[in-house]
């Protein structure tokens, strides 16, 4: 064995916010220049014996959740890929060792994929969770494959052009120096930064030769070859959870099909594609590594996921995303306007009315597929306020997963704080002193019929009065109306039972999905899950009215009276109804409804001030 195993480096964080599990990165099988401007500094002091390079700008959430190490291989190393491994697989057992409850997660790119899977392959009995970036499993299927016998004739005096050309193959240059710059920036600050990265590139590029000499990149090439296929004759053995990225735009591998080959090779894996992307994923702009595991629920602090303990409320970089990306354009085309009651009955714009401190449970109407949620979870994390909003369980379900599935609005749901709709759920909420949002219309109310809108389809059950009352929270009943000013349901429920095909999709996706509620509820528990057909309009405004606070704080009484449960939940009924009326009215009075009326304000005002509306 030629050179030194670098090995395993900490990366340290100064206050770490919380130190949960183990988390490894596994870099790529080379460094390039795009790699080498990467440099994590807020992350902290990097030991001497590790690269600097880790992740892109958007991963420095990472080291406040984990505690990340580095495998650091020094350039001039000669290990073989089964030395690799097992220098890998001590490390491992021994964190596991000290840490037998909670699972370790290997993150893999490229060849970093190849041995997180040889690791996992070898030790079925430790938790592990993988997370492979276009993993090199497929070096066969690549490019890179006929480039051996090429280098080996290739002249010494033209090697010193194959880092360039390698460079561009690996990623896209524009979206890596992208890193850093700021969505919400003006377009020439953005070009000037774009512009300043860029050329700080370049001087890099040239040093290249020097640091991968041809023998070292043969040796690399012919260890990736050996990784891919050992890996590939051990996918039979790996019992961990797996967690594949894959990139569209991956011109070094087919990783687009091989995301597809792992999904059906594993036992239990799941894809996420990104089609805009290139080999290097982590190292572009737009990629956070910490949202996607959130998204896909693949965080956890124990063998079993919680869906309430587990939960890391969003960063300041993920609301900035969400708002502006995820849920950017309905927030913009609907711009919601907002108001709530206080202690003495009056309605006033905002959300001064909603209280601050929990446990809080919002009941209210749920529109037409659920329009309103993304507006109304964006509002309360600008005033500071976390959501957990009680949803459907088949979002949480991989029923419906292909290996062509993007990081997409359901997985973003997640990252805010949605959560299977459950008893136990909404009891651990409420013990937990959480703002939880509760639809008791359920399914059955965002699929609701022609003719039935802001008709509430609630079931007879009283369950969350009294869940409420155990705990001393405070019920904030609201009203929701908009979904008319934005599309018209042309097909319903009713409508698409007539076509054969799709009632036969509907009824089959419906038997093998979960139900929310016992069948004995009655048809808000029994609502097939379908999409339905709407015809877009003009886009008009979100209304939201949070109706005067009920407080079950010394109302114990409510759990043995059923009576008088019933009466409560009558009343919350009844002013989620009158909330609902009151904003139908109202809303014609705002001279801002239309899209059109809004975008001239835009243009006359700022663009990101708040657009008036009628006064409550």
């Amino acid at each position: 064995m030629e050179g030194h195993l670098g090995g395993f480096a900490p990366l340290s964080v100064d206050s770490l916010e919380k130190i949960l599990q183990l988390f490894c990165f596994y870099q790529g099988w080379m460094v390039l220049a795009w790699d080498l401007f990467c440099t994590i500094k807020p992350l902290g002091t990097v030991n001497s014996c590790c690269i600097h390079h880790v992740l892109a700008v958007e991963n420095f959430g990472i080291c406040r959740v984990f505690e990340v190490w580095c495998l650091h291989i020094p350039v001039y190393d000669r290990t073989p890929f089964e030395g690799l491994v097992k220098f890998v697989e001590e490390t491992v057992r021994t964190k596991h060792a000290a840490s037998p409850n909670r699972p370790i997660y290997l993150v893999g790119d490229s060849f970093g994929g190849c041995l997180a899977l040889a690791v996992a392959a070898r030790n079925p009995k430790i938790d592990l969770v993988l997370i492979l970036a276009n993993p090199a499993t497929s070096f066969g299927r690549s490019q890179l494959q006929p480039l051996l016998p090429i280098l080996e004739a290739l002249p010494d005096g033209l090697h010193d052009t194959v880092p360039y050309l390698l460079s561009f193959v690996m990623g896209d240059p524009l979206k890596m120096a992208t890193i850093g710059i700021e969505n919400r920036l003006p377009p020439k600050s953005k070009i000037e930064q774009l512009s300043g990265n860029l050329t700080a590139l370049l001087p890099l590029l040239s040093g290249l030769a020097d640091i991968i000499p041809k023998e070292t990149l043969l040796w690399k090439l012919k260890l990736l070859n050996s990784a891919a296929a050992y890996a590939n004759s051990r996918l039979h053995a790996v019992k961990a959870e797996v967690l594949v990225l894959a990139s569209g735009k991956d011109y070094m591998l087919p990783s687009a099909d091989e995301a597809k080959r792992l999904k059906s090779s594993l036992q239990n894996c799941n894809v996420r594609l990104f089609k805009d992307h290139g080999h290097t994923i982590l190292l572009e702009v737009g990629i956070s590594l910490l949202t996607i595991i959130k998204g896909t629920s693949k965080y956890r602090c124990s063998r079993r996921l919680d869906f309430v303990s587990d939960f890391v409320p969003p960063s300041m970089s993920e609301f900035k995303y969400a708002s502006d990306e995820a849920f950017g354009f309905i927030c913009v085309a609907t711009a919601a306007a907002m108001f709530s009651t206080l202690d003495d009955g009056r309605i006033v714009k905002g959300l001064a009315g909603v209280p601050k401190e929990g446990p809080v449970l919002f009941v209210g109407y749920h529109m037409l597929m659920g329009f309103e949620l993304s507006p109304l979870v964006e509002g309360f994390l600008r005033e500071k306020i976390v959501v957990r909003g009680l949803a459907h369980p088949v979002l949480f379900t991989d029923s419906q997963e292909t290996s062509t599935s993007e990081f997409s609005l359901q997985d973003w749901l997640k990252v805010m704080g949605a959560v299977p709709v459950t008893a136990s759920n909404i009891f651990r909420l409420l013990s937990t002193k959480s703002h939880v949002l509760l639809y008791p219309g359920g399914a059955r109310e965002a699929l609701h019929y022609k003719g039935e809108e802001y008709k509430l389809c609630w079931p007879k059950q009283q369950e969350f009065v009294r869940m409420a009352a155990r705990f001393g929270a405070t019920i904030v009943p609201f009203g929701t109306v908009g979904e008319d000013d934005i599309a018209e349901l042309a097909l319903d429920y009713n409508d698409l039972k007539q076509i054969p095909l799709v009632n036969d999709f509907i009824r089959e996706m419906s038997r093998n999905g979960p139900r929310p509620r016992d069948e004995s509820a009655g048809e808000v528990a029994s609502q097939d899950i379908f999409i339905p057909g709407l015809l877009p309009k003009v886009p008009g405004r979100f209304y939201y009215l949070f109706g005067k606070p009920i407080e079950t704080k010394g109302k114990e009484e409510l759990l043995k009276d059923k009576n008088y449960a019933n009466e409560l939940y009558l009343q919350v009924k009844s002013d989620v109804e009158h909330n609902i009326d009151y904003l139908l009215k109202k809303r014609e009075e705002d001279p801002y409804r239309s899209v059109i009326d809004r975008t001239l304000y835009h243009a006359i005002y700022h663009p990101r001030q708040e657009v008036p509306s009628f006064d409550p």
